[in-house]
């Protein structure tokens, strides 16, 4: 039986990927960053298979704690990186955790040997910063994929620079680290939505589909998707744990970034098909997802399916 280690294993897309590595006979390590707080991962006490299932408390800037982590695991998945949009201290809530932990993380792998396989969860963020609104000068309506140039700005949020820093020390690090005994391979999802496994209310994914959902504009960055009705790329949670389960367990796919989208829709869509009403305008695909396809074999269901499903 081998082991994974997932860090960020308790959260929205992290359970999915816990309950899937399970359902497939892996011993699984999961990371919690405050083992005396059950609320955050008691949820999968409840999944089959969960005596293979191991919880431990771990903070990505501690390295001597995340070289205990990775030691005896045969696959490492990093996703413990926060989803934060309202912040109090950018460099302690979001900068920190999202690029030194990336860092600590690249040098305690290094170390460690008999690791076959790490995958990073990135984000759309790493290839458009501008996400959810279109890359520099693209219109709306332009593809992208992963031979697309990516973009950054210096006046995008906290969240979309850090996850777009934290991907090119991942490139980096591939790039000055040629013979690797190891596979590196990073997923990107756009927008993730679906059904939370937990009853958790830090959902920050979750929390987003509500405020959709009812119409709850509370900041003005709701208030600016509602008025000028912007296109929103999604995915379902379900699809994304599944391309990471075949990415971190298919050889062949060193350094490569997978985008993971579905289908993107006006954000009025979005509230009208969250509310099991019909969209009125058709699917529109921007962000490609043909490379997941023929790598992962990963086919992405109709984001009216995972939307109509949706309860809160």
């Amino acid at each position: 039986m081998k082991k994974i280690g997932i860090i960020g294993g308790c959260g929205f897309i992290g359970s999915y990927i816990t309950r899937e590595f399970l359902d497939n006979n892996f011993e699984v390590k999961v990371s919690t960053t405050n083992i005396s707080n059950k609320k955050k991962y008691q949820h999968l006490m409840n999944l089959a298979h969960f005596d293979n299932l191991h919880i431990c408390e771990l903070n990505v800037l501690n390295k001597k704690a995340l070289q205990e982590f990775v030691t005896d695991c045969d696959i490492i998945i990093h996703g413990g990186t926060p989803f934060q949009l309202e912040l109090e201290n950018t460099q302690s809530e979001l900068i920190e955790p999202t690029i030194t932990g990336t860092e600590n993380l690249l040098q305690v792998i290094d170390k460690t040997p008999g690791i076959e396989k790490v995958v990073f969860i990135a984000s759309v963020a790493a290839w458009n910063t501008n996400f959810p609104y279109p890359a520099g000068s693209r219109n709306a309506n332009e593809s992208f994929d992963e031979k697309s140039h990516r973009f950054t700005s210096l006046e995008s949020h906290p969240y979309c620079k850090a996850k777009f820093i934290a991907n090119q020390t991942v490139e980096k690090y591939i790039k000055d680290h040629p013979n690797l005994e190891f596979e590196i391979t990073t997923v990107s999802p756009v927008m993730v939505m679906g059904k939370s496994l937990s009853n958790r209310e830090d959902s920050t994914s979750c929390g987003f589909q509500f405020l959709i959902k009812n119409k709850i504009i509370p900041d003005e960055f709701l208030k600016d998707l509602f008025e000028n009705d912007v296109d929103l790329a999604l995915v379902d949670v379900e699809d994304v744990s599944h391309a990471i389960f075949k990415a971190a367990t298919t050889k062949g796919l060193h350094a490569k970034d997978f985008l993971l989208s579905s289908e993107s829709y006006k954000v009025s869509d979005v509230h009208a098909m969250l509310n099991h009403k019909k969209p009125k305008e058709e699917a529109n695909i921007v962000y490609q997802n043909n490379l997941a396809q023929k790598d992962l074999g990963v086919q992405f269901r109709p984001v009216e399916l995972t939307l109509n499903n949706y309860r809160a």
